[in-house]
């Protein structure tokens, strides 16, 4: 399939848009030229795993990986990170939470029999450090949403956690915040009742994330902290315009 020679200048939800998930794969490998093979190959492997993990799942109108693909994307190109762990547990954040039975299993053999009986969640984990480090699987951990308290808001929860778990991992932020971003930007890509819902379980988390990305143990440059701030902006911009009522003429 041949692409633009400006694929690597596209806005991302334009490549979803126009070329699809080959698109996205394509702007991956675009951004993988500047790592080194070692790096190329554990950021391949990581994709791989996520692909097969996610190979059924879906994102309203778009296959999961798509997802994935442009939250490891965002952070290496707009975010410029070149911390492999980071951008593996970015295309991986998602699956522990989805697919603990299946990445358990994944590993085969001893390691699968060893977890067997265990909190899914804790062998999926297992099975991040043992392939890809264990700085990989804390990182994984801190984005995995727990199993929550059906007796309160769900989504009070889920604020609870982000904050509390990002409050201790700064490389995990980075992670969280192109995940928001994709999330929420990314907002009016999608269509039917996720708008609205999404818009509410995300709007409040804002300034949330607003004050993790100024703090100074955040790893990122001044620029891109900039960007993301401008981001946040934009991303409430669209909350506002699903969310509130316009303003009635007089």
């Amino acid at each position: 399939m041949e692409f633009p020679a400006y694929l690597a200048t596209m806005p991302m939800h334009a490549i979803t848009e126009i070329h699809g998930e080959p698109g996205l794969l394509a702007r991956f490998r675009l951004e993988l030229r500047a790592f080194d093979e070692a790096a190329r190959e554990r950021l391949t492997e990581a994709l791989d795993l996520a692909a097969e993990l996610h190979r059924d799942d879906r994102r309203v109108r778009e296959p999961y990986l798509n997802h994935l693909l442009r939250v490891a994307i965002r952070m290496m190109h707009h975010y410029q990170v070149r911390d492999v762990d980071a951008i593996v547990a970015g295309l991986l954040h998602d699956a522990v939470e989805d697919h603990p039975d299946e990445l358990a299993a994944a590993s085969g053999g001893e390691r699968a029999v060893a977890h067997h009986g265990e909190d899914a969640t804790a062998a999926a984990l297992a099975v991040l450090a043992e392939r890809f480090g264990p700085r990989v699987a804390r990182l994984v951990g801190a984005v995995t949403n727990p199993a929550y308290d059906p007796g309160r808001d769900k989504h009070v929860q889920y604020r609870e956690h982000v904050a509390a778990s990002l409050d201790r991992e700064p490389w995990a932020r980075v992670i969280k915040i192109s995940d928001f971003t994709d999330n929420g930007v990314g907002v009016i890509h999608t269509v039917g009742p996720k708008v609205t819902s999404s818009a509410r379980k995300y709007r409040p988390l804002v300034p949330v994330y607003r004050d993790l990305v100024t703090r100074p143990d955040t790893p990122l440059s001044a620029p891109v902290k900039e960007h993301i701030l401008g981001q946040l902006d934009l991303a409430e911009e669209r909350f506002s315009a699903i969310l509130d009522e316009p303003p009635h003429p007089n």
